[in-house]
């Protein structure tokens, strides 16, 4: 039995990010860390996209940024100015080599490609468990998602983001490289929430990903023959397909952190990582990830780690609307960017505005709507 100071089940973003933190910090040289996972990142799996200020922690990683994003529905659509802003994409498998790279020059650092089949904190310690050996560590980061824990309760509904995308490329110049495709609610929303989201590489080439928020996944066929079509209908007659890629990201306000005990924390999509009313994960990573490194420097009970804040509770309303109503995403989001501030409102997402500032965001969207789930909530 090997042991261990720190044991990561699983290397997803949050793992990674938050060892790559433990390395740029030079204060755990001496401890002794251990990355277990059965998916070695040898592939270019998918694509993180963000907004964020020039110059940031990955800007070496940054394949393509855009400062002008577009946000359409049937009625009309709008080109938003991101500054300070700009939207920035990395590659999977890009982030994975850099990482890896890293923690390949540390001689405190391990990665064994194993599965984790289950863990357990015991005489203040953490035994974990492959299907070949048996580890002990002081201290254990868990990034296995386990839907059960979510589906088992219904107090936090559990809504996803899923999608298909294409990277194609097309004989005809239709798509204009400075400008990425936000949200294009153009399609049909069939009782969803359902949108096209475009990233153009240049005239020619492009990723276009059908998009919902919802509960259910759809067969492969349906997300594909949407993308056929929304190619159509930009005046594509001729293209190839370069890469495919699929994802599903769980949306959810349950509170994971609750699970953590003093040894054992939750991160990444199983601790709450993900922002929950958009699905997006790499921003939120890293900066939780800093703040988790920083947190293990000062204390040794990560039940301490986590609180609840305003941003949560916007987010568990804007679910607990969609999770009823899922239909209504188009006219609450269409709503919002009609006439709001882009920068105001990237930022608000960002979790980093004032109670003021939020109002400005908030009071643009369909207000009964939320009334009503806060009415909703308070009595549940």
């Amino acid at each position: 039995m090997r042991k261990y100071d720190y044991i990561f089940a699983g290397t997803g973003l949050a793992a990674l990010m938050t060892v790559y933190e433990m390395i740029l910090s030079k204060k755990f040289t001496s401890k002794k860390i251990l990355l277990l996972d059965s998916d070695a990142k040898k592939t270019n799996d998918r694509t993180w996209c963000f907004w964020e200020k020039p110059n940031g922690t990955y800007e070496n990683l940054v394949s393509k940024k855009w400062n002008t994003a577009i946000f359409s529905n049937e009625i009309y659509s709008r080109d938003l100015d991101l500054n300070p802003y700009q939207y920035k994409m990395i590659q999977g498998l890009d982030f994975y080599n850099f990482i890896f790279e890293v923690i390949s020059k540390q001689e405190n650092i391990e990665f064994s490609n194993q599965k984790v089949i289950s863990f357990q904190e015991e005489n203040n310690q953490v035994s974990v468990k492959t299907e070949t050996e048996h580890f002990t560590c002081q201290k254990l980061f868990n990034s296995i998602f386990n839907p059960k824990e979510v589906l088992s309760q219904d107090k936090y509904p559990l809504l996803q983001q899923h999608f298909i995308g294409w990277k194609i490329k097309s004989a005809e110049s239709v798509f204009t490289a400075e400008k990425a495709t936000f949200m294009d609610f153009s399609v049909a929303q069939k009782g969803n929430t359902r949108f096209m989201y475009v990233l153009p590489f240049s005239e020619t080439e492009a990723l276009l990903e059908y998009t919902l928020f919802s509960k259910d996944l759809l067969s492969e066929k349906e997300y594909e023959d949407e993308i056929k079509n929304y190619i159509e209908k930009l005046g594509i007659k001729n293209y190839e397909i370069i890469e495919k890629e699929k994802g599903n990201i769980p949306m959810t306000s349950y509170p994971f952190w609750n699970k953590n005990s003093k040894n054992i924390i939750n991160i990444g999509s199983a601790g709450g990582w993900t922002k929950a009313s958009t699905g997006y994960t790499f921003k939120n990573a890293s900066k939780k990830s800093k703040a988790l490194v920083s947190f293990l420097l000062q204390e040794n009970d990560f039940r301490k780690f986590y609180k609840r804040d305003k941003f949560w509770f916007y987010d568990l309303l804007l679910l607990d609307i969609l999770d009823k109503k899922n239909h209504v995403g188009s006219s609450i989001f269409s709503a919002m960017f009609k006439k709001g501030n882009p920068s105001l409102i990237f930022k608000f997402l960002d979790e980093e505005t004032t109670f003021y500032e939020d109002t400005q965001v908030i009071l643009k969207c369909p207000t009964g709507l939320f009334l009503k789930a806060l009415f909703d909530r308070i009595i549940r």
